[in-house]
């Protein structure tokens, strides 16, 4: 268990801690028991509900084990308890050295930083994927398997992508690969077709209000019942909207959005300033995140009838009224223009404040059009 006083859950190779994943970890159990284990597994679900902390999970598991004799035999006294899933104690050597970045027989793969700049770069690169590759080919140091984790493979630009193809088509001998994917219809059917598919669900209501409670205590209890709605079962996005102070963004959003189907002028301009101000990326990404999330909950509603959840007092009536308004093509084109604009304004230097005016005037011209 982690601490109390930890202000948010490690890294994913750190934490020895998961939730709900018990149905998962009994396939990966189960899996590895046989002695046919899969060389790749695609584990699939929203972003930031424990995927790659069950990828490390089972990493840590496979390295802590030999088969050579097919029963699992403990290499270093670090393999898990009987009973215990695929549970390691952190104490144990093989913990340490995953926690630490130094086991040798494990591999990570994830967005890097551009040497020219130092800063995050937008993808992963194909020289990246050739250097697992390589790794693959040798023979594991300590006798057991070679484990590679990719976090995430959706960030593989084309390239990489089809070289990652190459070594799925030619799996290295006792080596497994756990590539994680937040959107797995957007990636190659090649490579989607030579995994083993494993959909991650999100996380109960129930459990991450108490992660919540657990990592942000000094959240008045309904703020931080709100952030756990709005995160829909992803732990990850809950504490971003805690950090980036989601809740009252979506107030002011909806406080915009209540005048539709003419929209308060000085309100578009206000929440413009706001989300542009002094460049911080942090308010703009996460107001449009908010604004395109709102959408997809309206046009849920349309589509089955009913409106979404509130999750603020009066957010249903907003969302049943607008639901009479478009058709549901319109509001299905209004959704894909808004995250297109959203995603060319993080690709470019597109002015921030405009941005969010652009969107929301899409949107009114929207609603006030009758199907």
């Amino acid at each position: 268990m982690l601490d109390n006083d930890d202000t948010g859950p490690p890294e994913p190779r750190a934490n020895p801690e998961l939730l709900d994943r018990e149905a998962a970890e009994a396939t990966l159990l189960r899996a590895f028991r046989s002695g046919r284990l899969p060389h790749a597994w695609l584990l699939s679900g929203p972003r930031g509900i424990g995927k790659a902390t069950l990828a490390y999970r089972f990493a840590r598991f496979i390295l802590a084990e030999t088969v050579a004799d097919g029963q699992g035999a403990d290499l270093f006294g670090d393999a898990p308890a009987a009973g215990g899933g695929l549970y390691l104690d952190p104490s144990s050597d093989v913990f340490r050295r995953v926690a630490a970045g130094g086991h040798p027989d494990l591999r990570s793969l994830e967005i890097g930083a551009d040497p020219r700049t130092g800063r995050p770069r937008r993808e992963i690169l194909v020289d990246d994927v050739r250097k697992i590759g390589h790794f693959l080919r040798m023979t594991s140091s300590e006798g057991g398997w070679r484990v590679v984790v990719v976090d995430s493979i959706d960030n593989l630009n084309r390239n990489a992508a089809n070289a990652l193809l190459k070594v799925l088509e030619e799996p290295p001998e006792r080596a497994v690969l756990m590539l994680v994917s937040h959107a797995p219809g957007s990636l190659l059917a090649t490579v989607r077709s030579r995994c083993c598919h494993l959909p991650v669900a999100p996380l109960s209501e129930a459990t991450a209000a108490r992660l919540m409670e657990r990592f942000e205590p000094g959240l008045k209890p309904e703020d931080r019942a709100a952030l756990v709605r709005m995160g829909e079962g992803s732990i990850g996005r809950t504490l971003d909207l805690a950090a980036g102070g989601g809740l009252e963004l979506y107030r002011e959003l909806l406080s915009v959005l209540e005048s539709l189907p003419r929209l308060d002028v000085v309100k578009v301009h206000a929440l413009g300033d706001r989300l542009a101000k002094g460049g911080d990326e942090t308010a703009f990404r996460t107001g449009m995140e908010l604004l395109i999330w709102w959408l997809a909950r309206t046009i849920r509603g349309a589509a089955e009838g009913l409106p979404p959840p509130e999750i603020l007092a009066g957010e249903g009536a907003l969302g049943a009224r607008l639901a009479a308004g478009p058709g549901l093509a319109r509001w299905l084109s209004l959704w894909d223009k808004i995250t297109r604009l959203s995603a060319q304004a993080g690709a470019a230097s597109l002015d921030r404040k405009q941005v969010v005016i652009t969107a929301l005037l899409e949107l009114e011209a929207a609603t006030a059009t009758r199907p």
